[in-house]
């Protein structure tokens, strides 16, 4: 599972960014978590609010510092 979260390195991306590492970490998945926080990379991904959160190539979070048991219901979802 490859997942990313985008935005330039505010709070609310840092917040997003841990609260994914403690879903992936929480449901025991073989993921990378990867921040991008170049500009030009996410508007390359056709990204246009941060923070946002891309699995598997795909949008699933988008302008929100969303909650560990939100990104966990992402991911879980993503799963099935």
């Amino acid at each position: 599972m490859d997942i990313k979260v985008l935005g330039e390195g505010c709070d609310k991306c840092d917040q997003l960014y841990e609260n994914t590492k403690a879903a992936v970490e929480e449901l025991g998945l073989d993921a990378k978590v990867e921040k991008v926080e170049d500009l030009i990379e996410i508007v390359k991904l056709g990204v246009l609010s941060a923070p946002s959160l891309m699995v598997n190539g795909k949008l699933v979070i988008s302008g929100q510092a969303a909650s560990k048991n939100a990104v966990i219901k992402c991911l879980k979802k993503e799963l099935s």
